[in-house]
Parts: C-alpha cells; structure tokens; sequence
C-alpha cells in the first residue's frame, strides 16, 4: 500500500490510477493486506457479505491499528448476520428519515449562525469556522449533548477516528483505548439518564427501539453512540471541505452551482464522488476467494480503495473531471449493501445545506494566503485548514 507521504495526502489519485492499471489486488506487505482498487471488485465485495465479512475477529492478522480495533467493543459496523440484522433492525427505528428531515431547520439556522460569527471578515479557515462545527453541533443535539461539552467531543471523535488508520504508533493505539473508556463513562451517564427521563433526542430513540420483544443493550446503545459520534462528524466535515475545495478548482463549475442552484443535490452526489471523504474501507475473506485474478485465502484483510473505485475509468466518463451535471452516477463513498451508511441522509442533508448557505451568503469565494492543507490520513482524507477569501452577498 502507498505509504502517507506528503505527494499522496495532498493527491492521492495518481497513486490509485497506478494501482488500478498495474495491481488491482495489490498486496501491501506495509500493512499485511490486500488493496482493491478497481470499481467492479470494490462493489462487489461490499454487496457480498458470505463471503466478505465485517468481523474482526476473522482476521488472521491483528497487526498495525487492527490489533487496537479487536480490543474496543465491536459496533454494528464490524458484525455479520445475525448480528447485524438484529442491531440495524433496532437502530434503524430510532434514525428514521423523519428524525433526519427533522433536523432540517436547525442544521440552516446553525449554518447562517457560524457564519454570523465570521461576519466581519473577508478571509476566515472554512474548516475551523464553518465545516468542522456544523456536524458536531447537529449530532451533539441529535445526542443530547450540553454545548459546554462539545470540544470533548470533537477530542474524542479525533482521536478515536485514528484507530481507522492502517498504521498506528504504540502510543496513538494506547489513546484510542483510553479515549473510548471516557467516551463510555460519559454516554453511559446519558443512557441512564434517558432511561429515567426520556427526551426527543436520539439517544431515548436508541434506549425505546423495539423490535419483536427485543432491545438494544445499555452498552450496544454506548458503542452505538461511538458509532454514531466518528461516522457523524468525520464524514460530513470532509464532505464540506474537500468539496468547496473541489469547486474552488473549478471555478467554471462553481458558476453553474452558482447560475442553477438546483443542482446542488447533484453537486453533492459529484463532490462525494469526486474527492471520497472516506478513502478506504476494510473486509476480511471468510473463505478462500478468488478477486479478480488472485487467489486470496480465508482470514485475510482487504482495504477496499473507495476513492480509486470512485475514479475508476472503466465505470466513470472522465472521472477525476468534477461535473456536477454528470449522468453516470454511482459513487460508493457511503458503501453498498447490508453495511450502506446509516447516517448518509443526515450526511447528504447537511452538505447539500452548507452549499446552499455558503452560496446564498457569499458572492465570491476564494482561496485565502493559506494554502489549504489535508490531514496525514488515507481512510478519512480531509483538510486540516482551509483558508477561504470571501465577498458577503448584498
């Protein structure tokens, strides 16, 4: 597997074409694995869950950040039938779509807020103002969480979300097990509490879901709301700043965004397409298989290379071209089968929001003196600032 260099943060697309072209089952001995790179082998791995599983525990290997995975309470998003059934069965009752649509007028009113704060100025980090709060804010309420613990949990899902990262150091991995102790204790005190005082807050939904005589547990409820906390503001905080950072570089389609704001829907669909908040995902063979023109035996790791799969010229006309009127849709950045992102509405929801709010309060949008710079990650690829010069509408 390509190593983090600063060439492949920045980039990582050449990178995938190569593999694409020369590896597509690529065995990385760096990380013990196989990557899958091509669109056809990546959505058809995620739609077979017999022979793909999500268990960790199936996995002959435990090394690199796998080995600090195995010791946190497996979620739902590692588990197999009939496991999995059971538990998105439940928590599909309590985020309905409704609960998401919900949500619709408090995620505008907290957009028009953030920007309120950065009123003043013509160039403000778009990541620290704007991206980054605006998913916390909207799962701390989805939640229950008080405002005055909201930079706890922006720590926590931080430094929980390195336990996605293929390679960890001893002391990042011996963080991620202390952090989700502390995340624990905390959610285990707000389970409690909505289970003595139920409120119209997810967690309530979570602790009432019922299904055929069956409930989620206290501690299924607490690494649900692990779950919930990474997945809700990792992947809408990347979705908001890879894609402005994609219009900004193509600038003939910000226009169109701008002339036909009707297409924003689809420029969501594109930008998540374009530049994959989440890069790659993982599976574990079940039994020996055969991908492509490899034979692969049981217990062995995949990453599944969404951003190459997403760029792949065999599925997509011109696709590290942005287009936001495209007609070949079908990117898979929320996954495919049983294990598809249950929070993608939510996620959908809110990018298409802060497109339209940045658009309705900006005429100009630019790039600031900063250049924007991504994080050091390949499965959650996002920028760490993003400097932005702006026009306010009049």
């Amino acid at each position: 597997m390509v190593a983090a260099g600063p060439r492949f943060v920045a980039d990582p697309y050449p990178a995938y074409r190569k593999l694409r072209d020369r590896d597509p089952v690529h065995y990385s001995i760096l990380t013990r694995q196989f990557v899958v790179s091509r669109y056809a082998d990546v959505d058809r791995i995620l739609r077979d869950h017999r022979n793909f599983s999500n268990d960790l525990q199936k996995a002959r290997s435990s090394h690199g950040s796998l080995g600090t995975r195995k010791k946190l309470k497996p979620s739902m998003l590692v588990s197999d039938p009939p496991d999995h059934t059971r538990l998105r069965g439940l928590v599909n009752r309590a985020f309905t779509p409704r609960s998401v649509a919900k949500m619709e007028d408090y995620i505008r009113a907290t957009a028009h807020s953030l920007l309120d704060e950065v009123g003043g100025t013509d160039e403000f980090d778009l990541m620290k103002a704007f991206a980054v709060p605006l998913p916390k804010l909207v799962i701390a309420r989805m939640i229950g969480v008080p405002e005055n613990d909201l930079h706890r949990f922006r720590v926590w899902s931080d430094r929980l979300a390195r336990a996605l990262e293929p390679l960890l150091t001893p002391e990042e991995a011996e963080d991620v097990v202390r952090t989700d102790r502390k995340l624990a204790e905390y959610h285990a005190a707000i389970v409690e509490r909505r289970r003595r005082e139920p409120r119209d807050d997810l967690v309530s939904r979570l602790v009432e879901a019922e299904e055929h005589g069956d409930q989620l547990t206290s501690d299924e409820t607490i690494v649900m709301l692990r779950l919930l906390l990474i997945a809700g503001n990792e992947t809408t905080t990347n979705l908001i700043g890879n894609g402005v950072r994609a219009l900004l570089c193509n600038p003939g389609q910000l226009a169109l965004l701008r002339e036909r704001r009707e297409l924003v829907p689809a420029a969501v669909e594109e930008l998540l397409r374009y530049d994959s908040p989440v890069q790659l995902d993982m599976r574990i063979t079940a039994r020996d298989v055969e991908i492509g023109d490899r034979a692969v035996p049981a217990g062995t790791l995949l990453a599944l290379a969404i951003g190459s799969a997403n760029h792949d010229e065999e599925r997509f006309h011109r696709p590290a071209e942005l287009d936001i009127t495209r007609s070949d849709h079908g990117n898979i950045s929320f996954g495919r089968g049983i294990h598809h992102c249950l929070g993608a509405p939510l996620a959908r929801l809110e990018g298409r929001i802060a497109l339209e709010t940045l658009l309705e309060r900006f005429d100009e949008i630019r790039f600031g003196a900063r250049p924007p710079k991504y994080r050091r990650t390949v499965v959650l690829r996002g920028l760490e600032h993003f400097a932005v010069r702006v026009v306010p509408s009049a």
